[in-house]
């Protein structure tokens, strides 16, 4: 077991860090001892030190299981900036390259190898990596183990069959999104022994959530990205088709964007991924239903174009923003033409149980969209944490605050309708049923059940039929209504709310979300720095990059390039001192970096910051 002092030292030589993110010393200190280890760590939490550190430290081979292809050659790349002996084996290598590697492995020279899992568990693979002194094995993007995640992959259930193959062998597992269903699920089918579990806060301070309300989406979304100029980000779309039209008119604007789907040959898919990984273009548009695997620390903003399906791959897409900890941008643009859109899609699934479910998952995704609490808080309390503050500062509910009225009469107008409806007919129609039945809509469904004859017909006359269904979620959500998840979706009174109605209780109800689009003044966790230094040192590391063949990311990312900017370090001893500057990179890069910056002084002052 290593003195804590050599964990540090390690630390700070091969990453540049002084001290551990929340939870890392401790799952590293457990993984060091030879035990089993559940690690739920949220995007840009650091989950890869929890193997890497170790793997440097212990002797033997650390396997690391990953399930993106795309990404190993960048993690493998991002290792080896930092002077760290690693390698992957995929279908990507010619022959002559995977030979190479097999005989380095053969003479003991790599300390990581990343497999995709199909990969490792082939057979007589499995009885090579026997001879190379196998003492850890990392399962990363676990929750992809469980039928109840959001990114399942049956290639994930062969994992099981490691504990025959190395019984004594520890196994990390490692998620950064999984609700405690889909953790038992991990733990079960990986035949964890024991496990320590360690479960971070999901709350990811440097986001901020807005919901804007979808009117002319493209022109939303081009206005978002102009008021952001240089900042790069990903914009979620729910179709192939959508993806590729909104691509091709940010570029027909100026702004350099490709698509990303399944649509697409993995040659093109790649490609489009290396000009965004390597800040060639700004904007990937992405398919929801794809997972991209962009390990791009610098992703400043997520714009989701159309309502993702649920909460849980919501969150995943929102992560991938601000992975570098610097205050980055997650917009949601909606409709409730997106939530007809999506219920028709239920409908077309043949299980019953999926369809139920669903509904239920979009019903969540719904009631985040609409309210008017804290959004961190109703993120949170998915995934079974109390955020505790009431205003997080960071979303567009507790930057500005949505307006409430006095919804007395519209409520008592609903849940009088519901009343009356059942009353009529002996049991329970759904939303629309009932908002058509208050604005006086003549529809055969409403003639054969005779609902035009009951006395709420006609009485909300005075809003439109969205705005009703708006004011009907908005009375499931404070529990004065109870929504089914069947496919015909009825809606029926609580005990609350009938005794609401009965008592002519007040109801305060809230104002739509307001359809401004400007960019939130307050942005916790900015570095501050001299920008035109900032934008200088992006060029030198884009040079240094191309001539490497490597994403911007794996020379440095955007913080330590901030700090530069923000200290003007002019010699290897400064240089030495930011965040995120090992031993290997300060021996490769300091010397460019540290020259521009004294270029720079020459014609411009020190600029100070607090």
């Amino acid at each position: 077991m290593p003195h804590a002092d050599a964990l540090h030292t390690a630390l700070k030589r091969t990453f540049g860090y002084d001290s551990f993110r929340p939870l890392q010393h401790e799952i590293i200190l457990d993984a060091m001892a030879g035990r089993d280890v559940f690690a739920l760590l949220p995007t840009g939490g650091g989950k890869s030190l929890c193997f890497q550190l170790p793997a440097l430290i212990r002797e033997g081979l650390t396997i690391v299981v990953s399930p993106l292809i795309a990404l190993m050659k960048d993690q493998v790349d991002a290792l080896q900036a930092s002077g760290v002996a690693a390698t992957f084996l995929n279908s990507t290598l010619d022959g002559v390259d995977a030979r190479d590697r097999f005989r380095g492995l053969h003479r003991g020279e790599f300390k990581l190898l990343y497999l995709a899992p199909e990969r490792l568990m082939l057979p007589n693979f499995l009885e090579t990596l026997k001879s190379w002194n196998v003492t850890q094995i990392a399962i990363d993007e676990a929750h992809c183990v469980s039928e109840w995640g959001h990114d399942f992959r049956p290639e994930y259930r062969q994992l099981a069959e490691l504990r025959d193959h190395f019984p004594g062998v520890p196994v990390m597992a490692l998620t950064a999104t999984a609700t405690q269903r889909v953790r038992e699920d991990i733990i079960g089918h990986l035949r964890l022994d024991e496990p320590r579990f360690y479960v971070a806060s999901f709350n990811r301070p440097n986001l901020t959530y807005r919901v804007i309300p979808k009117a002319k989406p493209f022109d939303q979304t081009l206005a978002f990205i102009k008021s952001r100029p240089g900042e790069s980000g990903i914009v979620y779309c729910s179709s192939r088709k959508a993806a590729e039209s909104v691509a091709e008119r940010l570029e027909s604007h100026g702004i350099h964007a490709k698509p990303y789907h399944a649509g697409l040959t993995p040659k093109e898919r790649a490609k489009n991924q290396e000009l965004f990984l390597r800040d060639k273009i700004r904007v990937m548009c992405a398919t929801i239903a794809f997972g991209m695997g962009i390990n791009k620390p610098n992703v400043r903003f997520v714009l989701h174009y159309d309502l993702p399906k649920n909460i849980e791959g919501y969150y995943q897409e929102t992560g991938r923003a601000g992975r570098d900890g610097l205050p980055s941008e997650c917009i949601l643009l909606f409709s409730a033409g997106d939530v007809v859109k999506q219920t028709s899609f239920i409908e077309e699934k043949s299980d019953r149980d999926e369809q139920r479910m669903a509904r239920d998952q979009l019903q969540q995704m719904v009631h985040f969209a609409e309210c008017s609490a804290c959004r961190r808080a109703e993120l949170l309390r998915y995934f079974g944490e109390d955020f505790g503050d009431e205003n997080c500062a960071g979303c567009d509910n507790c930057l500005s605050p949505r307006e409430t009225f006095d919804g007395t009469i519209a409520a008592q107008k609903f849940l009088s309708c519901i009343y009356r409806i059942k009353q009529k007919s002996g049991f329970n129609f759904g939303m629309n049923h009932t908002t058509e039945v208050l604005t006086g809509a003549e529809t055969d469904n409403i003639r054969k059940w005779r609902h035009n004859e009951v006395s709420a017909y006609g009485i909300g006359t005075e809003m439109k039929r969205t705005e009703w269904q708006s004011i009907g979620r908005e009375l499931v959500r404070l529990g004065f209504l109870r929504q089914s998840t069947e496919k015909f979706a009825t809606v029926e009174l609580t005990h609350e709310g009938l005794a609401a109605l009965k008592d002519r209780r007040r109801i305060t109800l809230t104002k739509p979300v307001a359809a401004a689009d400007k960019k939130p003044k307050v942005r916790r966790g900015e570095i501050e720095c001299d920008e035109a230094l900032f934008d200088r040192l992006r060029a030198v590391r884009r040079r240094l990059a191309d001539e490497r063949n490597v994403p911007a990311y794996i020379v440095f990312s955007d913080v330590p390039l901030r700090e530069m900017a923000r200290i003007y370090p002019t010699n290897l001893m400064e240089f030495g001192q930011i965040a995120g500057v090992g031993q290997q990179k300060l021996k490769d890069f300091s010397e460019p970096f540290i020259e521009e910056i004294r270029n720079y002084l020459k014609d411009h002052p020190r600029q100070r910051f607090d």
